[in-house]
């Protein structure tokens, strides 16, 4: 007669873990955390693909700015073509090589404008603006990423504080049904590890991605700063026949 009863409370028991129900279950402190914790995991989702689609569109576009550049025989015409082109749609095309080469290019016709041509400080002065226009461009790319860094930081810990609040809670169950049967401290525990689990699921991505695209914008800054070298020489052999 007593058999029946526990077979059927067990075929009525979870067998798995469900998300949903242990976040509806959690005490209101443990959800407002784990709503902090997906909300952030989305957004830094939205960062990884856009900013994994933009570095991939501006390597490809200044790859391809550069390889024409020096095919190109008047600079002047090949940048007024290029530079400010237009892309699909009417917007301007963001090419960082483009910036750069109009950045020297405005210091050359500086340099240039005066009764006396100082060689040597048209020469600093083109450098300068053109690592200044080069380190601009890589910082703004790598502008958004501080908050990859921050949700890898910061969110294992803010969950750890959802885990916290919820073993106090399921403490103090116990002391209100005086019972430390498992069946008392398990719904409370569960939800609190829940809170740990989304913090991880938030933040080891972020590391992830911030660890991987800071390494991407270091090499795109160096390439940057390889082509300004190499325009620099250029325009350095050029100021000798003046």
């Amino acid at each position: 007669m007593t058999l029946l009863p526990l077979l059927a409370e067990a075929a009525a028991a979870p067998t798995h873990v469900d998300p949903l129900r242990l976040f509806l279950d959690a005490d209101i402190v443990v959800q407002i955390v784990i709503g902090a914790l997906v909300a952030a995991s989305i957004w830094a989702w939205m960062i990884i693909l856009s900013f994994g689609y933009r570095m991939t569109v501006l390597r490809r576009r200044c790859r391809a700015y550069e390889a024409d550049f020096w095919q190109a025989r008047d600079v002047d015409a090949y940048q007024a073509e290029r530079g400010g082109s237009a892309g699909t749609g009417g917007s301007k095309v963001d090419i960082p090589s483009a910036k750069v080469v109009a950045a020297a290019l405005s210091e050359w016709r500086r340099s240039l404008g005066g009764k006396g041509v100082d060689r040597d400080a048209a020469r600093a002065r083109m450098a300068a603006a053109m690592e200044s226009v080069a380190a601009q461009e890589a910082e703004m790319l790598g502008d958004r990423l501080n908050f990859l860094a921050t949700v890898g930081s910061v969110a294992p810990f803010v969950g750890l504080f959802g885990t916290v609040w919820g073993i106090m809670n399921s403490f103090f169950q116990i002391g209100q049904a005086q019972n430390s049967s498992l069946a008392v401290v398990a719904p409370g525990i569960s939800e609190a590890l829940f809170a740990t689990a989304i913090g991880l699921f938030a933040a080891i991505p972020s590391v992830i991605a911030y660890n991987r695209f800071t390494h991407r914008v270091n090499g795109f800054e160096a390439g940057l700063f390889r082509f300004a070298e190499r325009f620099h020489a250029s325009l350095s052999r050029e100021l000798d026949t003046i």
